[in-house]
């Protein structure tokens, strides 16, 4: 963490407020005690007010001095040695550099405050009280600090942690309101309503896969992944639907390794790609749309031909956009979408996950 980091961890305002109360209760603490024992009287309220000033000036200073080399030997043992692994070893570090650091610095200011006003007592004394005194000062402001950092941390957790959790909610709303979007409900029903008069078995089989769909989207819509494997089902189902529609104008095929149908991904990741080949492409006799679905090592490749509609509607991208942010909630991998050679293709990255860690899905 560089200089300006610190600064924007903690702002100076703060830092300055809080070590001057620091050395003003510190100052009146030694001044009275040196008083009390005899060994410095303050014989009137003008010497006391100068020794407040000048101790609190030169503590303020040293305070400083202090203050960022701890901080930056903070933030530093927090990447390299952090509490949760290496108590014992952090505890001598930063206990031996609090006692070195306030020693030299301790050292530093009571030769500079001799030289602007010799110290009465003994010098030598003066010295060895001064670095117990900074030593012991150091001490206790690397444990406020310390607790200052985890508190801040665990502050700023507590609100990523509610901002992610806003945001996923926000996700599944959009991701079940798509599910459950009115065109697609108006076009299925309308396709049931001509195939009861016509084909009861395929009417029946229809009811089925819609059942299914819905089934799923209930069960995965809480769920962070799902199996390759449940979501090439899904997709099954999704263009049972659509071709019961488009009839052979829509086509699909598929080659997935057995391998990979344990891997995960987002849930309903397929139907959002899908739905957007279907609803933004011409699909008819002249033009049929035919989707491919393979894999490419870990990352799942669907690809479309590109024949746009004349009244195209108009794209918000927000099913992609929701899509990457699944991801980047479970994975540090990013989804692609580009347009190649009169083709769109959307590639999905597959992830792996322990067995320890494998639920249900």
């Amino acid at each position: 963490m560089d200089f300006m980091q610190i600064h924007r961890f903690f702002p100076f305002g703060k830092l300055f407020r809080f070590l001057l109360g620091m050395t003003v209760a510190v100052q009146l603490i030694v001044i009275g005690y040196n008083h009390y024992t005899g060994y410095h009287l303050i014989p009137g309220v003008d010497y006391f007010l100068f020794r407040l000033f000048r101790g609190t000036t030169l503590s303020l200073v040293a305070a400083f001095f202090l203050a960022y080399p701890n901080l930056f030997l903070i933030r530093y043992l927090h990447n390299v040695a952090p509490w949760s692994k290496t108590i014992f070893k952090r505890l001598i570090i930063q206990l031996v550099f609090s006692v070195l650091t306030a020693s030299i610095i301790s050292l530093s200011f009571t030769f500079t405050a001799n030289l602007l006003t010799p110290y009465s007592e003994d010098f030598k004394g003066v010295i060895i009280s001064n670095i117990l005194i900074f030593i012991a000062v150091n001490i206790l402001l690397m444990t406020i600090l310390e607790a200052w950092i985890f508190y801040i941390e665990n502050q700023k957790a507590v609100q990523v942690a509610k901002s992610l959790q806003e945001e996923l909610s926000q996700i599944k709303f959009e991701v079940l309101k798509s599910q459950i979007n009115p065109h697609f409900m108006f076009n299925s029903l309308n396709v049931l309503s001509g195939l009861i008069n016509k084909d009861v078995a395929k009417a029946q089989q229809f009811i089925d896969e819609f059942s299914q769909i819905y089934r799923y989207v209930l069960e995965t819509i809480e769920q962070p992944v799902a199996t390759l494997e449940k979501e090439l089902d899904f997709m099954r189902s999704y263009l049972f639907l659509q071709q019961i529609r488009y009839g052979t104008d829509l086509t699909y095929s598929v080659n997935i390794p057995s391998n990979m149908l344990s891997l995960v991904l987002p849930p309903l990741s397929l139907q959002v790609v899908l739905e957007n080949a279907i609803k933004h492409n011409i699909v008819n006799e002249s033009k049929p749309l035919s989707i491919e679905i393979i894999c490419e090592g870990a990352v799942l490749v669907i690809k479309n031909n590109i024949q746009p509609k004349i009244s195209a509607v108009v794209s918000t991208g927000l099913g992609l956009k929701n899509l990457a942010k699944r991801y980047a909630l479970i994975s540090d991998k990013v989804p692609e979408f580009k347009v190649v050679s009169g083709f769109y293709i959307a590639k999905l990255p597959l992830i792996e996950i322990d067995k320890d860690e494998r639920t249900d899905y």
